[in-house]
């Protein structure tokens, strides 16, 4: 594909990086030349110098023959006119970061096709939400719902006190009766693999499984985790992002917000309803304790310093708080984090890449998602008219040794197949891919 990205900051330079890994063509355009002499220094991407709403420049980046425009600049109103101008001038698609919530609606979905703009992003709406999902699901490091939660993506981590640990993948199914279950990869120091029966789960293993239950219980029981009810949350930071969780949040739990300057506590004041403004240090950790460190049951850093997210994170997990996420900026934090005991990063890039790449993907894409440090997607594909993988069993499918289907929605129910299972027209089938297997899946199901 022919892929324009407009701002080559930290986030269209990741996603740059990640679409030239993936084989696509990309060009870059900033108006800063030495943002744009780093990427040409980094990436093997084609780079245009100038304003992405002027035409002329735009014109220069040959929309015309651009399958994909994506606006990523940090000025939202640049995004929005960029978008509408590549789409006038020929790009097929076009992509707006936004920043306003209110273009976030689903309603507005159909206005901003209107007027050339087909899809919006927001990576700190996205981290927000990942924020809400883990804390609605506590026990989890990772999490992804699709078609609202008819299947779940969820990831835990093996410890020394699991009952699993220690036991055959065989013995792990054995536990179970009702095939609601379905463990498909192990991120296992730094690697993912797809396991087989025979392999045993070892202590510190990420665990991704599938699952249609939507009674969460039922999943912690099943992976020997222990449910917490969360009731109060404490946020340090004093970023949008950490607002927009706040604000996600406040409506129903007891969130407490530490900022580091007055200024920062008037607006934070002004924009919540419901939470406690403290203004202070974040990295202070005996602040931290003074404020009731120790009495909460979720701690969320989303400074603008990863360092400080993750070692205040740290700090959290050995006064005893149940649930710690932090906000992170470097991929080479998230094998680090994982090791030492944060128990879920997030990171606003890789959101916004998962929202993207389902518009590079070829067949019928209904959302992709990734986790941090896994290197593999997983896709929900959308059965076709047409399509032969319809006439046969799963087992017969031919599929490649790095891909694995974790789930199936058929007619809005979530099912964890067997491999006697058949697909049918318009079942939403949700697969597991590792690098080497994309191409083979991406032809079954063109």
């Amino acid at each position: 594909m022919n892929i324009v990205i407009a701002g080559a900051g930290e986030v269209g330079f990741h996603l740059g990086q990640l679409l030239v890994e993936d084989g696509q063509s990309v060009t870059l355009i900033d108006t800063e030349e030495e943002i744009l002499a780093h990427a040409a220094d980094h990436l093997d991407v084609r780079i245009i110098l100038g304003d992405v709403t002027s035409i002329l420049i735009l014109e220069s980046a040959n929309l015309y023959n651009a399958d994909l425009f994506i606006a990523v600049t940090t000025h939202e109103s640049t995004n929005m006119l960029s978008s509408i101008l590549a789409k006038k001038l020929g790009a097929k698609k076009t992509i707006a970061r936004v920043s306003n919530p209110e273009f976030l609606q689903p309603d507005q979905k159909e206005y901003f096709k209107e007027i050339g703009i087909d899809s919006v992003l927001s990576p700190r709406y996205l981290a927000a939400r990942e924020v809400k999902r883990l804390i609605r699901r506590v026990s989890a490091t990772d999490i992804f719902d699709f078609e609202e939660g008819k299947i779940s993506i969820i990831g835990f981590t093996a410890d020394n006190t699991s009952p699993i640990t220690h036991k055959t993948f065989e013995d792990f199914y054995n536990q179970v009766s009702d095939q609601h279950f379905k463990v498909f990869a192990v991120l296992r120091n730094g690697i993912t693999f797809i396991p087989n029966k025979q392999d045993k789960i070892k202590p510190s293993d990420h665990i991704y499984l599938s699952t249609d239950v939507s009674d969460f219980e039922q999943v912690n029981t099943f992976v020997g985790k222990t449910l917490k009810k969360i009731k109060n949350i404490m946020i340090i930071g004093d970023t949008p992002v950490a607002k927009d969780t706040a604000k996600i949040l406040e409506k129903h739990y007891q969130v407490k917000i530490i900022l580091k300057n007055e200024r920062d506590c008037k607006i934070f004041h002004r924009d919540l309803d419901n939470c406690h403004v403290i203004k202070g240090d974040p990295s202070n950790t005996d602040l931290l304790i003074e404020e009731g460190l120790e009495n909460m049951d979720a701690f969320i850093a989303m400074t603008s310093n990863s360092e400080t997210n993750i070692l205040t994170s740290l700090m959290a997990n050995e006064q005893g708080v149940y649930k710690t996420i932090a906000l992170v900026d470097n991929p080479a934090y998230t094998h680090l984090s994982q090791k030492i005991g944060v128990d879920t990063i997030i990171d606003k890039k890789l959101l916004a890449a998962n929202n993207i790449f389902r518009y590079v993907r070829k067949g019928n894409i209904e959302a992709i998602a990734s986790f941090h440090g896994v290197s593999a997607e997983i896709i929900e594909y959308t059965i076709d008219k047409g399509n032969r993988m319809v006439k046969f069993a799963l087992s017969e499918l031919g599929f490649p040794d790095g891909a694995i289907i974790a789930g199936v929605i058929r007619n809005k129910i979530g099912i964890i197949p067997h491999s006697n299972f058949q697909l049918k027209l318009r079942d939403k089938v949700i697969i597991f891919v590792l690098p080497e297997a994309m191409k083979k899946v991406e032809s079954m199901f063109k």
